[in-house]
């Protein structure tokens, strides 16, 4: 029976570096959560524990918290920062020949002392997670931003009715219900030079407005509206994809107390949940698109 090694990749992963930058007032911080992946000639490592080609995982460790310090310009933005660490394990280290830099960014806010910003004190914000995904192979370099654990509700302006029926169908049709989801969503640029904290901002402005603002019949509607929207405002970038559970909120049935619930009372349930993914792409950019297998794992973006 013949057998060989497939794709194949280590690192570390979950590397926490907090970055303070203290050549200014106010000071400013940056929080990250940094894995790395290496792929490349690591084969007898496999086949006989032959060390000699492995760049060891503490060292890649190490050195996520030096080129904190070492490139603290780059370090400001997760993509920059996934940039010049790809570049270095690819560039810089003989076996590697492609390195996958997963980046998860944690916003700090400044608390408020007598009314206005303190310059040195912070409260961790838990509206969204910001994430960046960076795979360099020497010659390809495709940088992905996204937004992770963003929840939104809409109490109105959201149906669900004309779908299918089976013998197993008990779902009832409803013109008006709570629509509520976590999103995580990815948009890979074809631009890797840019003001990368202005294009988050204005994707998640565009992505919040969409769905403040779009009269839902399926949430599959108000996920293409959301990305449709992104791409028309930021031509730049390739594709968008989302992965939106479907948060239920469930109408309480009050009858047994002699009330009435006119959409008001509700059971916010955490299982079982329907789950929404798709890619919404920008057409003018396919032929762009990594190789399946080169820079995409399937259900981890790219």
């Amino acid at each position: 029976m013949a057998v060989s090694l497939g794709h194949n990749q280590y690192g570390k992963a979950e590397t926490r570096v907090v970055r303070v930058y203290r050549d200014s007032d106010p000071h400013e911080i940056v929080d990250y959560n940094v894995s790395v992946a290496l792929s490349g000639d690591f084969e007898d490592i496999h086949h006989t524990g032959d060390n000699a080609n492995c760049l060891t995982t503490d060292a890649t460790k190490n050195t996520v918290n030096a080129f904190a310090k070492e490139h603290g310009e780059a370090a400001r933005q997760p993509e920059s920062f996934g940039i010049a660490l790809a570049k270095h394990f690819v560039d810089d280290t003989a076996p590697v020949s492609r390195a996958r830099i997963k980046i998860e960014m944690y916003p700090w806010n400044r608390l408020q002392h007598d009314g206005t910003p303190h310059p040195h004190a912070f409260a961790r914000s838990g509206e969204f997670v910001r994430t960046a995904t960076v795979t360099y192979d020497g010659e390809n370099l495709y940088v992905v931003s996204g937004v992770k654990d963003y929840t939104v509700l809409k109490t109105t302006d959201s149906e669900f009715h004309g779908f299918l029926t089976d013998r197993y169908t008990t779902l009832q049709p409803t013109t008006d219900r709570v629509m509520a989801t976590s999103v995580t969503g990815q948009w890979l640029h074809t631009d890797t030079e840019q003001d990368w904290s202005k294009s988050f901002d204005q994707v998640v402005a565009t992505m919040s407005s969409v769905f403040a603002g779009h009269h839902s019949l399926a949430l599959q509607q108000t996920m293409y509206a959301m990305g449709e929207a992104i791409i028309t405002e930021q031509p730049e970038i390739g594709e968008v994809r989302f992965s939106l559970p479907n948060k239920h909120h469930f109408v309480v049935d009050l009858s047994p107390f002699g009330l009435e619930n006119d959409n008001e009372v509700f059971y916010a349930a955490d299982r079982a949940y329907g789950l929404i993914e798709g890619t919404i792409r920008n057409d003018a950019f396919l032929d762009r698109a990594p190789a399946a297998g080169a820079a995409f794992d399937p259900g981890q973006g790219w």
